[in-house]
């Protein structure tokens, strides 16, 4: 009688992990299919998407990766699940794409869910990975974080007790979050500032409204969209209307769209907000490696609303749709873009569930321009260039200009995508890098930007507070009073790029 044959778990679980990868290699080679990764699937030149498991060079690679975990489970000082190594090692994989892909647990794809409802409990902040440290893209408006001051380029280095060091965005958003009612201390650094700030927060249900409006001077509009949910559209047609009835019932002579710190959102409402102003052609268009990552949007002919002059006011928050849209408009010349370098996040994520209630948010396409031009880490370069009013500083610190106008980019981010046009810094982003003012103390905003208070505020005050703003309205009476567009957008010279 033969003795049963004994494994020990790290060599079954080693066993079975080769077995399948060898499995899947075949099957990528002989298999017909459409779900697997076979011959009938074309990438967009033709050919066929690779196989798993191509080359010698791809074993060894997974050998090497079995032996790692080999020797973590023989030599490590305490006892590691053989899951737990797995996991590390899939979001470690997909965390060397580019900043933007990211393996989702259960508990992350759920969040995701959350997210996409617009509804739950938290602070209300964008953030990123910067340097290794949690670092704040833009403060949601209307939000307790907003409303509290926390800032664009604002590092949270700690959580509570805890420091961030070395934690992921969902462990962090998963600290910061939890029911209404409930506090939570932050602790941020801030250019300028010598000493960490804390920040205690109470948490809400967060529930973003994208649109505000208020009339300037003149006859012309303001319209400030914080970001582009699903009712972002239909939002700003109404405040369209509202603007004409605080108007005497009468057109606007002009608008100012805000889209300063506008993290972006759905791309479909970027082109339904897009069509409301162009009478035709492309809006944006999304290119990637396949086929059905290729896609068109297009605006139409629908005459509703005049050909008054726009002004798009933007900053190094504005990112993704808002990109877009600023864009967009700068490519028909159908208006002036004000403000700051745009952050550049110019990248199209796909969430792609997998079994167990996992899912893996990849990168599969980048955004274009109707022109043809991708933003990816280039951001919008706007056709005046006007910095906001700088930030208060410690009495013992001073920084020059620009170096209280840094602000987090894309193209700072570790692993970001260059950008497929080949292009690096331009004539036109250089200017963003020069000193304007000495250094000197300045004071603290009394309006932040969009929000109730300056919508509700006397425009003097706002205007003297916000320069971007001042500057837009400026540019917008002299676009009325001349009848045709400022010099400076003509001799505005879009990339030529190769065509799509």
């Amino acid at each position: 009688m033969k003795r049963p044959v004994t494994l020990k778990p790290l060599t079954f679980y080693c066993l079975l992990f080769c077995a399948c990868f060898s499995i899947f290699s075949i099957i990528g080679f002989v298999s017909k299919t459409p779900d697997m990764v076979s011959a009938n699937v074309k990438e967009k030149d033709g050919k066929p998407k690779d196989t798993l498991l191509n080359t010698q060079n791809d074993y060894d690679n997974l050998k090497s990766f079995t032996e790692v975990i080999g020797l973590i489970k023989k030599n490590y000082y305490r006892d590691v699940e053989f899951s737990s190594l797995v996991q590390g090692a899939i979001k470690g994989m997909v965390a060397t794409l580019d900043p933007h892909s990211a393996y989702l647990t259960t508990e992350d794809f759920n969040d995701l869910k959350v997210d996409t409802k617009g509804e739950f409990g938290g602070i209300g902040i964008e953030i990123t990975i910067r340097d290794g440290s949690i670092t704040v893209v833009s403060p949601i408006e209307d939000t307790p974080a907003y409303n509290v001051g926390i800032m664009s380029g604002d590092q949270i280095l700690k959580i509570e007790n805890e420091l961030t060091k070395d934690m992921t965005l969902s462990e962090a958003l998963k600290k910061m979050r939890g029911p209404k009612g409930t506090p939570v201390t932050i602790y941020v650094h801030r250019e300028g500032r010598a000493n960490l700030l804390p920040f205690t927060i109470v948490r809400d249900i967060i529930k973003v409204h994208s649109v505000r409006y208020r009339m300037l001077e003149d006859a012309v509009g303001y319209i400030r969209l914080s970001q582009f949910n699903a009712d972002s559209s239909s939002e700003f047609v109404s405040a369209l209307k509202a603007l004409k009835k605080l108007n005497a019932g009468k057109e606007i002579s002009g608008l100012v769209i805000d889209l300063r710190n506008n993290p972006g959102g759905l791309l479909t409402q970027a082109v339904r907000v897009s069509d409301i102003f162009l009478d035709g052609g492309m809006v944006v268009y999304t290119d990637g490696r396949f086929e059905d990552s290729k896609s068109e949007y297009f605006a139409h002919n629908n005459g509703n609303e005049p050909k008054y002059p726009i002004v798009i006011l933007v900053n190094e928050g504005s990112a993704s749709a808002s990109e877009i849209v600023s864009g967009t408009f700068q490519d028909a010349k159908r208006a002036v873009i004000v403000g700051m370098q745009t952050f550049g996040k110019g990248s199209v994520q796909t969430v792609i569930p997998m079994e167990g209630e996992k899912a893996l948010k990849l990168t599969t396409a980048l955004y274009y321009t109707r022109s043809g031009r991708s933003i990816q880490t280039t951001g919008i370069v706007p056709d005046k260039i006007v910095a906001a009013k700088p930030i208060k500083l410690e009495e013992e610190n001073t920084l020059d200009q620009e170096e209280q106008n840094f602000r987090i980019r894309e193209e700072s981010l570790k692993g970001a995508i260059k950008n497929p046009n080949g292009r690096e810094e331009n004539e036109s982003n250089k200017e963003l890098k020069i000193s304007q003012y000495p250094k000197r103390k300045y004071k603290e905003p009394k309006y932040l930007i969009g929000s109730r208070d300056a919508m509700a505020a006397d425009l003097g005050f706002v205007l003297e507070e916000d320069p971007q703003l001042a500057e837009g309205l400026t540019v917008i009476k002299q676009w009325i009073s001349t009848g045709k567009i400022p010099e400076f957008l003509d001799k505005a010279k879009p990339a030529k790029v190769a065509s799509k």
